[in-house]
């Protein structure tokens, strides 16, 4: 197979960095060109300093035709974007942004969303893909089993703990090490942006009878996602996993582990780790991710193999930190 030519724009940001490092040892991804007005002319270690040594590619503020071209921009600017350049409808896109999660349309394009566990038919299929966010990622993996099974019902407490660059390269008073180190803090209880796109989409398997309550926290590291949920289940426990380890048998990325878990089970991966215990009247889920990875660039990464007819663990078979 010919490789898969790449463009990358919105360059600079962690997202783009982190799809650059997957991309460079993905035996099939041919990267043309990294898009950058602010950093055009430099060479990509200028920003990705761990890249040095691996390419010696410069940034641009050229566009060229390639196969598929990943949009790793701000939130609300990719549908500005591709009005504006992209005229090739030839050009799959995968959007890394929040436009199109919801308003799937960007004028004669329409984009699926892009979460394989449940998409997995339709995004091979695709022209353009919505890349999930990365809570998004975290808390559908943990709730689908139950809404397939139209189990999901009443109230759902979900506490989320990300890292640090779950707020993007620009500095803010929140994601400076003096704010962030020893220190937690929760940020847009109740309303966080990932709560229509989760509920968008869960409604669409188990129906409408269920509310989130979803309270996001900063963490006092870099990287992952670590999330607790809560609801109430008449199931017994040896039900409740035995419908998650089916759900989920043949998934090569998300996985039900007996054990509690921990971030250092997912960060530099492209897993979900998911461990589900019944506690008195509760079930208890948690749920880990790289927030970069999986949350991000490695499904973006993911979704590309499945547009192109390659196994989706191609370039992704990647190794924990463990300690």
């Amino acid at each position: 197979m010919n490789k898969i030519s790449i463009g990358i724009v919105g360059g600079a940001g962690y997202t783009a960095g982190e799809l650059l490092r997957v991309l460079l040892c993905h035996n099939l991804a041919d990267v043309k060109f990294v898009y950058s007005t602010s950093q055009a002319g430099q060479p990509l270690h200028s920003v990705h300093t761990d890249l040095l040594g691996e390419t010696d590619m410069v940034f641009t503020d050229t566009l060229q035709e390639t196969d598929v071209l990943f949009l790793c921009l701000g939130h609300g600017l990719s549908a500005e974007f591709l009005q504006k350049n992209l005229s090739n409808h030839n050009t799959r896109v995968i959007d890394l942004g929040n436009d199109f999660r919801v308003n799937n349309q960007c004028g004669e394009r329409e984009f699926v969303y892009g979460l394989p566990e449940i998409n997995r038919a339709k995004i091979a299929a695709a022209r353009n893909i919505a890349n999930p966010g990365c809570f998004a990622t975290a808390i559908q993996l943990a709730l689908l089993p139950l809404a397939q099974q139209k189990a999901l019902r009443g109230e759902v407490h979900i506490h989320g703990i990300t890292g640090s660059t779950g707020a993007g390269r620009s500095l803010t008073e929140t994601s400076q090490f003096s704010y962030r180190n020893n220190n937690l803090s929760i940020y847009k209880p109740f309303t966080h942006q990932h709560l229509d796109e989760i509920c968008h989409i869960l409604a669409q398997v188990n129906g409408d009878d269920f509310l989130l309550n979803f309270i996001p926290v900063r963490g006092n590291f870099t990287r992952g996602i670590f999330a607790t949920l809560y609801t109430t289940t008449v199931m017994s426990e040896k039900d409740v996993v035995d419908l998650y380890s089916r759900f989920y048998k043949n998934e090569p990325f998300v996985f039900v582990s007996p054990k509690t878990v921990s971030l250092k089970d997912v960060v530099n991966t492209n897993k979900c780790v998911l461990n589900v215990q019944k506690i008195n009247d509760k079930l208890f889920i948690t749920s880990v991710i790289d927030n970069l990875l999986k949350g991000a660039s490695g499904q973006a990464v993911q979704n590309m193999n499945l547009m192109f007819g390659l196994p989706e663990t191609t370039g992704l078979q990647l190794k924990p930190t463990g300690f």
